[in-house]
């Protein structure tokens, strides 16, 4: 046991006595006293000498017992559930088995774990078992949701015309050979564009305003986008209709189903920037000023660079609560079965829409063009996933190939040009000097006729000197 008493002068570290001054052991610590002079208000770090170190825990990896405890585990709660259900007891059900036979499993783990570990071994083991489950239980219903899709909609989409033609000439009854989702496809395309272009501008400009401005008003915004992430999709699309379809355009369009998703994109685009835009570091912000720069300029060349990755997330975030909206665009853009590219005129359906149309059919045909169009609506998303992060998705320090070649040709003629100069300025500075030596050094001539005065000075002035 260690005491440190610290009083104005001086600081008396005490091994092996209690607080109450009773001595200690022998066999726990040796007897040592040792008083070191130390400045008023420092902070001085215990003596560790003679301290049990106990073995460090292995947190990564797993080895032959853990392996072991998870396969035993799994295979013995499997049966105990199988005993339970089939044998013992009158329960039926595969989700009820599902359920008994991971708790049997999590149970029998812990006492597995328990033989050979301790109490914190054992909660780390549960903890990470119980993170890696759900981790498994989301991707699995991932995967269940993709492949249920594709498998459904698998009769439409080998066909060709699925992705080329629209179901202008196509009806309930007739074959999946004939009429396509294309107009479905232009139609997400373009909505989800125009809700882009004023979504990322006008979410990343007032993120950058709750962070570099703040103030009262920045609360008062954040809150109201805290509010606006739990708006119900339908809300957001009675408010267009009234707003802008009754008031303004008097029509459904493309353009009127761009504004819903924006109201449903725009406050967690700004929520996640906000976000992201607070874990840019500090220091960071104060060398740009150190440097000159105004915070406009510090903002558009630190924050927004260093910040970009996340940037991107936050977008991709919004784009997928905005392009599988079905109710705001339901209300706004309305339904067609022909190709329409102008948003500002004329309903303009969009995938999702098209599912919802497809699938309310009673008809086999229809309802594998609904599944289809799903698919398709998932491979979009993916796609348009992939080109943000191969857009935005590196950090600020981060080049690419094309980047990193830039970077080298720039450096190269930045040596050249500092090569260049270099040379110019050692030419001009030689010729100076030997302009410089060529002027001042005298001729032959003037040599001479400055020799033959001076002697004629001197024969005058020692004439003058004699004496008559």
């Amino acid at each position: 046991m260690m005491t440190i008493n610290i009083d104005r002068d001086q600081t008396e570290v005490i091994h092996g006595g209690s607080a109450a001054g009773m001595p200690a052991s022998d066999e726990v610590m040796p007897q040592e006293v040792a008083r070191r002079s130390i400045p008023n208000g420092s902070t001085m770090i215990p003596d560790r000498d003679g301290l049990e170190i106990g073995p460090r825990r292995k947190v990564h990896g797993s080895t032959l017992d853990d392996r072991f405890n998870l396969v035993g585990a799994l295979l013995a709660g499997g049966a105990l559930a199988s005993l339970l259900f089939g044998w013992f007891t009158p329960m039926t059900g595969g989700i009820g088995w599902v359920v008994i036979a991971f708790l049997s499993f999590l149970a029998l783990y812990a006492v597995l774990v328990a033989l050979r570990s301790d109490g914190q071994q054992v909660k780390d083991k549960l903890i990470t078992v119980l993170l890696c489950s759900a981790g498994i239980l989301l991707f699995a219903a991932l995967v269940f949701v993709v492949i249920y899709t594709v498998v459904r909609g698998s009769s439409a989409l080998p066909h060709l015309n699925f992705f080329t033609q629209t179901m202008k000439l196509a009806g309930p009854l007739d074959p999946l050979d004939m009429g396509g989702v294309l107009h479905a496809i232009v139609g997400t395309l373009i909505q989800i564009s125009i809700a882009l272009a004023i979504t990322i501008p006008l979410g990343i400009t007032t993120a950058v305003f709750l962070n570099e401005v703040g103030g009262r008003f920045a609360r008062l915004v954040r809150t109201v986008a805290d509010a606006m992430t739990a708006l119900p999709s339908i809300v957001a699309g009675l408010f267009v209709y009234a707003a802008v379809i009754s008031l303004i355009t008097h029509e459904r369009s493309g353009f009127a189903a761009s504004l819903a998703i924006t109201v449903m994109m725009l406050p967690i685009v700004i929520r996640a920037s906000d976000v992201v835009l607070r874990l840019v570091a500090g220091n960071l912000r104060e060398a740009s000023y150190a440097l000159g720069a105004t915070r406009w300029r510090m903002v558009w060349h630190v924050v927004l660079p260093t910040a970009r990755s996340g940037l991107v997330t936050a977008v991709i975030l919004g784009t997928a609560r905005g392009i599988g909206e079905t109710s705001p665009v339901l209300l706004t853009s309305g339904v067609t079965a022909e190709m329409n590219v102008n948003p500002f005129s004329g309903p303009m359906i969009s995938l999702p829409l098209q599912v919802f149309d497809f699938v309310k059919s009673p008809e086999p045909n229809m309802v594998a063009r609904g599944f289809g169009t799903a698919a398709v609506l998932i491979v979009l998303v993916l796609a348009l996933f992939a080109l943000a992060r191969v857009i935005g998705g590196q950090g600020s320090t981060q080049l690419s190939g094309r980047q990193q070649r830039a970077a080298a040709g720039a450096s190269a003629r930045d040596i050249h040009r500092i090569q260049t100069k270099a040379r110019d300025i050692e030419a001009a500075r030689r010729a100076a000097a030997d302009h410089t030596a060529s002027t001042s050094a005298p001729t032959t001539a003037e040599t001479s006729t400055l020799s033959d005065t001076s002697t004629d000075t001197d024969t005058d002035t020692s004439a003058k000197g004699t004496p008559s």
